[in-house]
């Protein structure tokens, strides 16, 4: 029985004594007799949908909430939902009430106050806008508790190591949310692409068929509109310099703003990268060049782009050049496509010396283009339940999930660099190791962004 309820309920007969779970195990240890206790920072869009898949784990309570906002919908947008800390805090109480009568979700504006008053608390999950994503995950490993971030990691380059490094630190159970990482899909095809089944891979062409959410604007909102009711905007914007309130910036829409999000590249290059990614072992692209379809300024992003990477030979691999697309652009359509299928709005192609591998986007299944039968490869990654369970089970045993904070800062820095080009609309040159572009001193500011005071990361400790 949860121990909270149980306490409550007054059915304790007997005396007892708890083990300190430090004593039991390692850093966050969770016995397996005992439910992991969860919190969300972000309780809209995906953060909401992401607790609720926690919440249909039967081992998983949530136990508070924290967002800067008390209500707001997002019945306009993908979502189709209800947000803010008072209506996830109700939908959180009313999913355990038949388990514990009486059951009630605590609720915070500031996480920060969340984490010193939940003592027993085991995880995170964070579901801020992208600005928010480093300093949340950061404090919440810097008190002890697993974290689950959703992709990208973070919003700066310079945030993405400073994550990696703190998660190394603590040894903690991290996930980032791109989910298409624990499908059956994306292990088949990392398979397919590793055991030869195309030949060697020199290209990749990745698409998304996402745009803007302001379609109309073309820089930063000129008319200031008057801050919702519950809304506490300074906190919200948190590290970032105060601007006035807009309604283009709130909910969901900030994507589209490069103080906040980082636009379609942003948003979608840690789903639909990964494949590339995991399959070829890709980092430190030496060359990233991005060029934007339609309006794109010191404030908002485009309304679609296409970019390159450039990534040098490593090992066995040879050299690879990866192209993105995004806002309805497309690759060209293979001439060994089958005539009878549509050419899709989103996926990746592989381009092997002995053929192509087609795959959807966040992890579909892979299909063979213009080639014989299926390769029969025998699996060599393990399966997994789910990208949540796949967390859920690093707590427990301590094995790092598929899409942990390093990996996840590797894969999010690629889809930086992307922003970077697009941001100074230039070529970037990357000098990985000294973090840099290359004759480009005008990136440093976007490398390494300025914080408010208050909002510094955590990263030695």
């Amino acid at each position: 029985m949860y121990r909270r309820a149980w306490l409550k309920s007054g059915l304790m007969a007997a005396s007892f004594h708890i083990v300190p779970r430090h004593v039991l195990g390692g850093p966050g240890y969770v016995p397996p007799s005992e439910k992991i206790h969860v919190a969300l920072v972000g309780c809209g869009g995906r953060g909401r949908q992401v607790l609720k898949e926690a919440m249909e784990q039967s081992d998983v309570v949530a136990l508070a909430v924290a967002d800067p906002a008390t209500h707001f919908s997002t019945k306009n947008f993908y979502y189709r939902d209800e947000g803010g800390r008072d209506s996830t805090s109700q939908l959180i109480e009313k999913h355990y009430e038949s388990a514990y009568p009486g059951y009630q979700c605590s609720a915070y504006s500031d996480f920060r106050q969340m984490l010193a008053e939940v003592k027993d608390l085991d995880a995170v999950i964070c579901g801020t806008p992208d600005h928010l994503h480093a300093y949340v995950s950061i404090e919440s490993l810097r008190a002890g508790k697993h974290v689950y971030c959703e992709k990208p990691l973070t919003h700066d380059i310079s945030e993405a190591r400073a994550v990696a490094q703190v998660a190394k630190q603590c040894g903690l159970a991290t996930q980032m949310g791109n989910q298409g990482h624990s499908t059956d899909g994306m292990r088949r095809t990392v398979e397919w692409i590793r055991a030869g089944a195309i030949g060697t891979v020199r290209e990749v062409a990745a698409w998304v068929g996402a745009k803007r959410w302001n379609p109309k604007l073309e820089g930063k909102p000129e008319m200031e509109d008057p801050v919702p009711e519950g809304l506490n905007w300074d906190l919200w914007q948190g590290p970032r310099e105060p601007r006035p309130f807009a309604n283009n910036y709130f909910p969901v829409a900030w994507r589209d703003f490069w103080a906040f999000g980082n636009a379609n590249i942003g948003d979608f290059a840690c789903h639909d990268l990964d494949a590339a990614c995991w399959a070829l072992d890709l980092s430190d692209p030496t060359t990233i060049e991005f060029l934007p379809a339609g309006t794109s300024n010191s404030e908002i992003g485009p309304h679609g782009c296409i970019g390159y990477y450039h990534f040098p030979a490593k090992g066995n691999r040879p050299a690879v050049k990866v192209t993105w697309y995004d806002g309805g652009l497309k690759p060209q359509r293979p001439e060994q496509w089958p005539k009878d299928q549509a050419f899709p709005g989103r996926g990746v192609l592989f381009y092997g010396d002995q053929g192509l591998l087609y795959c959807g986007g966040a992890g579909g299944e892979p299909q063979l283009i213009g080639m014989g039968d299926v390769p029969k490869i025998e699996p060599s990654i393990p399966r997994v339940q789910s990208h949540m369970r796949d967390w859920l089970d690093s707590i427990r045993s301590g094995k790092p999930a598929g899409s942990h904070f390093e990996y996840g800062a590797r894969l999010t820095e690629i889809a930086l660099l992307g922003a970077l080009s697009l941001r100074t609309g230039q070529a970037i040159h990357w000098d990985s190791a000294n973090m840099k572009a290359i004759g480009n001193d005008a990136a440093d500011a976007i490398i390494r962004q300025p914080r408010r005071d208050g909002w510094q990361l955590n990263v030695n400790s």
